[in-house]
């Protein structure tokens, strides 16, 4: 490492304009303490201001000699080498039209930047490590003797298990309708109606939920042409926040071994918000902020919150 620091560096000067720095610091520390004592030691007044202003020029020149003095070493310091060499590939840097074919300083660039990917993506490991455990179907109340074996981790399912499992989960909850449709192929599409509440349309991958689309209950889920709009977000912000908050849920909720699980884990999640207008915040107690109710469900307790207040 001393080596690769050196090239190209006047160590000799290097330590010179570090001496300077300090006589620099130096020379406005004096300049200060002038200011500071001010006018003292002489009997008059017209001794004491001229005694004053020659001591403070002084000092002025001082700082503006120690400076020049700086400026001109670090133009002999000179600047450390850029070039790293990563094997053989250092000699790209040879190259004498680099400035058309920048390939060293883009494989540098390339590098660094693997190694950045690289360590944030071991800490990201660790952290779904550690909460690989918690982020399971126990946090909604399902009880380890009633759990399903698990089931095939294949992302292809036959579509009769999986209408078996929405018909279940249909069951399940009387306040909340699901109607599943195929329009392209073996995909499944859900259209969740809670109460008179809020519909979600949720895009199924198997029985892998990929995307949710929270609206109002009123508002169309269709396009013109018959068939369920899974783009188009709500009209209303508050139906927006929801959307937000149930993908984050579809993040929370991971268990890849028992996808069954993860679907009824966020229905039940889901069904929490049948009274989205009527649930005070847990926190504040108010029932609505900045004109919103309470949009966020906490994923073990389902206890309602404001999005400002859950922190």
């Amino acid at each position: 490492m001393a080596d690769v620091l050196s090239v190209g560096v006047n160590l000799e000067a290097f330590s010179q304009a570090i001496s300077a720095i300090q006589a620099l610091r130096s020379s406005v520390s004096r300049v200060f303490d002038c200011l500071k004592d001010g006018m003292r030691n002489k009997e008059t007044l017209e001794g004491r201001e001229k005694a004053f202003i020659a001591h403070f020029q002084d000092n002025l020149h001082s700082v503006n000699r120690d400076l020049n003095e700086l400026e001109r070493l670090s133009n002999l310091v000179g600047k450390p080498s850029e070039n790293h060499p990563l094997h053989n590939s250092g000699l790209l840097s040879l190259d004498p039209v680099q400035d058309k074919t920048p390939l060293y300083s883009q494989l540098l660039q390339a590098y660094k930047w693997s190694n950045k990917l690289q360590y944030h993506a071991g800490l990201a490991s660790g952290l779904l490590n550690q909460q690989s455990l918690k982020r399971s179907a126990n946090q909604m109340g399902v009880s380890a003797k009633r759990r399903p074996k698990a089931q095939p981790t294949t992302l292809v399912l036959p579509p009769q298990y999986v209408d078996d499992v929405i018909s279940r989960i249909d069951r399940m909850f009387p306040e909340m309708s699901i109607h599943l449709s195929r329009p392209n192929g073996t995909s499944a599409v859900l259209l969740v109606t809670l109460g008179k509440v809020l519909k979600v349309i949720v895009v199924m991958r198997s029985l892998f939920i990929d995307r949710t689309i929270v609206k109002g209950y009123n508002e169309s889920v269709y396009t013109e042409d018959g068939k369920l709009d899974i783009w188009s977000k709500s009209s209303y912000q508050v139906f927006q926040k929801v959307t937000d908050h149930a993908t984050t849920a579809l993040l929370h909720y991971q268990l890849p071994q028992m996808p069954d699980v993860v679907v009824r884990s966020f229905m039940t999640w889901l069904r929490s918000y049948i009274k989205l207008f009527q649930a005070p915040c847990q926190r504040c107690g108010k029932f609505l902020q900045d004109g919103l109710p309470p949009t966020w469900r906490d994923f073990r307790t389902l206890e309602a919150f404001h999005d400002t207040c859950r922190q």
